[in-house]
């Protein structure tokens, strides 16, 4: 029988360190840096999400996030939210999201919703309404009829 190593929540994880999961096809043990490649969504999941394990922050978390954009862009994008780099109007280099999410609500809006960018930055719910409700306030001509009735009905 072959040695397993579950999670152990109070242990950091460094690339090397042996992981044995439960996969389709029985209890998998490779090293996390072979489980990044693997399923990265599973570990982040189970790093973020669960808090079942622990990784070193250099070694293993950045990695996992650069190669959660490559294996699963969608994943990537709902975690990333407005921390996503974007290129925006009025400036040289990418910004995060937040910044004209915050500064300016109504360019922020025309870009997002107008410009069809909602592919590029996913808002949960709450940041809609917050922001479709601040634009209602500002510039209420500018919405679209499904977002005035998405505000009413929140």
């Amino acid at each position: 029988m072959k040695e397993t190593f579950p999670h152990d929540p109070e242990k950091t994880y460094y690339s090397q360190d042996l992981l044995t999961l439960d996969c389709e096809d029985g209890p998998k043990t490779l090293k996390i840096g072979e489980w990044l490649n693997v399923d990265p969504v599973r570990i982040h999941r189970m790093v973020v999400k669960e808090k079942a394990i622990k990784v070193d922050q250099m070694e293993v978390f950045a990695p996992l996030v650069s190669k959660l954009r490559r294996a699963d862009y969608e994943y990537y994008k709902r975690i990333t939210g407005l921390k996503m780099l974007i290129d925006f109007p009025g400036y040289t280099s990418e910004i995060e999201a937040k910044i004209p999410y915050d500064t300016d609500p109504i360019a922020f809006y025309k870009w997002w919703r107008k410009g069809k960018h909602e592919h590029v930055v996913y808002l949960s719910p709450a940041y809609q309404f917050k922001l479709f409700q601040k634009v209602s306030v500002m510039e209420p001509k500018i919405m679209l009829k499904k977002d005035i009735e998405f505000v009413k009905n929140f």
